[in-house]
């Protein structure tokens, strides 16, 4: 009797909202925990936060595959200085590369060559502060919109580990169009999550276009949503992004080729009509993505993929909207683990992504145990899963540390050797800088000071095709070498055969049974030499995370040096 008045009572309430389900949302009850009307999180902090961590990540970043400096530093390097290594990729021939990626750098890196006459370092510097703020503001767009849709905690979760977790640190300030479709999934996520869904359409179409085509499987859910709600809208604003930018391209491609083609399309038909032949740089198992995730995100990957099985539960708060946002994550994935040809780069794309999936988890934790038909359950599980939140977050933040910090300290060698380069130029102009097995660790041409009059292959022993200087003479961006093949076969003319030509040398030392080249010292001097971390023989576990007092006494390291010829 007395409950039946309580109930009665209760429901002449005159604010109650009506007993629909369409009328609780996730904006509901955060607005309830935060406090009067939430208008989310200020646009200031998300992109401070994000500002100083991709800071950090331009100045410290080292660079994790060869492709970015070959295919993306060195053009970007012929652009400005008309010097620099050319790909097969990039021949005319081929013309698998787009130069208006590159222009789209060049609007910092052109302006930083004038500022910064006689130090090409500051300008790839210049380029990478920039690589930062389109992280920087893409991300704070993301961050804002979750905070406004479903509440500041999932938010400022989602916003931790897009600063710290290890993978988003380093491919932030890459020059790679993974990367640069990974802004524009942050991008298009945050507008879509803002209900403006035809910018989202738009921005999907500049990071297939202008960034990976590939990417297009990461986007489609957001664009065919978008189409799905606003039609019209959603349509004009993908096409005409679509046929401006393709144009674009089409005409940028006629410029620097000097033929009518186009690079979006050539790519597309080797790799897809053409079949491709990746599996001449390497195959790895269907497990490989698994295992990098874990590296790179270490338990916030684990619950990322542990999203739809919250799903059920959480489906009021998160589905559709955020069910759509987060699904790229699982077509990708699946799509990329049936490719025999695997790279890191390659899940750059859905970086955001595992943040957000994983963000969305541990604020779901007290939701798997808090009674369904009491949504202010305060059992002693709820409890605990509510404590677990902040312990589970510095359990990932504080990995994702040891993982940055062990590899920005283990391979940062070759690039501050480099640097090193520019304080010996009493041996005049002219000097060959001589490069042996460690030609996939350039650092790019933007490291080599203007009285190194060349830079050249030696022969350790690679079979495949190595990169050749940009070709003046043959027409320089227009030329097709006839040194080049798409079959990664190796060129009698990509290796300096006469040793005494070089006047520095670049060399790993590492523990082995062998004598290399810089170990007589008749011959070569050790100007510089820094520590590097033997990945071979270092335990797994103390190579990939930094733990306290263990990570230099259990790795091995080895010595990369730069070597000075003596002269005679």
């Amino acid at each position: 009797m007395e409950i039946s008045q309580a109930v009665r009572k209760r429901r002449s309430q005159p604010s109650d909202p009506p007993a629909s389900s369409s009328s609780y949302s996730k904006l509901d009850k955060a607005s309830k925990s935060d406090g009067g009307d939430d208008k989310g999180l200020n646009w200031a902090l998300p992109f401070f936060a994000l500002g100083l961590l991709r800071y950090m990540s331009a100045t410290s970043n080292i660079i994790h595959d060869c492709d970015e400096v070959f295919n993306y530093w060195e053009p970007l390097h012929f652009l400005l200085y008309k010097t620099g290594f050319q790909t097969w990729e990039y021949s005319s021939q081929f013309a698998l590369r787009s130069y208006l990626y590159l222009l789209f750098h060049e609007i910092v890196a052109r302006p930083a060559s004038w500022l910064f006459v006689d130090e090409k370092v500051k300008v790839f510097y210049a380029v990478r502060f920039f690589l930062g703020l389109l992280s920087v503001v893409t991300e704070t767009v993301l961050v804002v919109a979750l905070s406004r849709k479903y509440g500041k905690r999932l938010a400022s979760y989602s916003l931790a580990m897009l600063c710290l977790t290890s993978g988003c640190f380093f491919a932030s300030t890459s020059l790679l169009p993974s990367s640069f479709s990974m802004y524009a999934i942050s991008l298009a996520s945050g507008l879509f999550l803002l209900d403006k869904h035809a910018a989202a359409v738009a921005v999907s179409a500049i990071g297939v276009i202008l960034g990976w085509p590939f990417s297009i499987l990461a986007f489609l859910p957001v664009t065919l949503y978008s189409l799905y709600i606003k039609f019209k809208q959603a349509f004009i604003a993908g096409a005409v992004t679509s046929v401006l930018l393709l144009a674009w391209s089409v005409v940028t491609d006629y410029n620097y080729y000097g033929r009518w083609t186009s690079s979006v399309l050539n790519l597309l038909i080797y790799n897809v009509a053409g079949g491709g032949e990746s599996h001449l740089y390497g195959t790895e198992g269907p497990l490989y993505y698994l295992k990098n995730g874990f590296n790179n995100f270490n338990v916030c990957f684990v619950l990322a993929m542990l999203f739809l099985a919250i799903l059920p539960i959480a489906k009021k708060k998160y589905a559709p909207d955020l069910l759509i946002v987060i699904s790229p994550l699982y077509i990708w994935l699946g799509f990329m683990s049936l490719q025999p040809h695997k790279e890191e780069r390659f899940l750059y794309p859905i970086y955001p992504l595992i943040c957000l999936a994983a963000s969305a988890v541990i604020e779901s934790f007290p939701d798997l145990f808090r009674n369904k038909y009491d949504s202010f359950d305060t059992s002693i599980l709820v409890k605990i899963a509510k404590f677990l939140r902040p312990v589970v977050l510095s359990l990932i933040l504080y990995a994702s540390h040891a993982r940055t910090f062990s590899l920005i300290h283990g391979y940062s060698a070759p690039i501050e050797i480099y640097k090193i380069l520019e304080h010996h130029d009493d041996v005049g102009n002219g000097s060959v800088l001589c490069v042996g097995s460690e030609w996939h660790r350039y650092p790019s041409s933007f490291f080599i000071p203007d009285f190194v009059g060349q830079v050249r292959w030696i022969d350790d022993g690679f079979g495949g095709l190595l990169p050749f200087q940009f070709n003046s003479t043959l027409g320089g961006t227009a030329a097709a070498p006839p040194y080049f093949n798409n079959k990664n076969m190796a060129s009698e003319e990509q290796y300096l055969h006469d040793i005494d030509a070089c006047t520095f040398l670049v060399e790993l030392q590492l523990k082995r049974p062998y004598l290399t080249r810089g170990s007589d010292l008749s011959t070569w001097e050790a100007i510089a030499a820094l520590p590097y971390l033997d990945r071979e023989l270092s335990p797994a576990l103390y190579r990939s995370f930094f733990i306290p007092y263990l990570w230099q006494e259990k790795n091995v390291f080895g010595m990369y040096k730069l070597l000075r010829r003596i002269p005679k």
